[in-house]
């Protein structure tokens, strides 16, 4: 037992040593160790600030950009929209403009051929008259005069003209 349990003197000795060891470290070792580690613990807390106004700051720019991108898209299919609008509104005027084209072409034609149909008429009504009055002074057997001729005519067209009308 002698060896575990140290003399006297090795025990005094060693608290002394122990004692002004301590002394030195507690005055000239523990405080620029206590300094360090204060400003690495500030060190730390800033960085950690700054990192949490980093955060902050780039979930900020990424709303930012979500509202932006939205407006965008928001923008964009206003703009498609009236481009839809535009070409709609286009399309309905030149199809309005072909209908009165092709109208204003259809009454000319009918015009026209109301025109042919009149001269036409007028052409077989004269042929027709002057067919009768050869046929009725052969008939007849004399010739008529200008003036028979012209009223035989104008009794015959009338009747014609009123059984068109009919």
């Amino acid at each position: 037992m002698d060896k575990i349990i140290p003399l006297t003197s090795e025990l005094l000795v060693s608290l002394v040593s122990f004692a002004v060891l301590f002394v030195v470290m507690w005055k000239f070792a523990l405080p620029p160790i206590t300094k360090m580690l204060d400003e690495r613990a500030d060190k730390i807390k800033d960085s950690l600030e700054k990192a949490e106004e980093t955060r902050v700051e780039a979930e900020r720019l990424l709303n930012e950009y979500k509202e932006q991108l939205a407006e965008a898209r928001l923008e964009s299919s206003r703009v498609i929209e009236q481009g839809r609008k535009v070409a709609e509104t286009m399309k309905d005027e030149i199809v309005a403009k072909a209908n009165e084209e092709r109208e204003s072409i259809l009454a000319r034609a009918r015009e026209e051929i109301q025109g042919e149909k009149r001269v036409a008429l007028a052409e077989l009504q004269a042929s027709v008259a002057d067919l009768s009055v050869a046929v009725a002074g052969r008939i007849i057997g004399t010739t008529l005069s200008a003036a028979d001729h012209a009223a035989l005519i104008e009794k015959y067209v009338a009747e014609v003209g009123s059984l068109n009308e009919n």
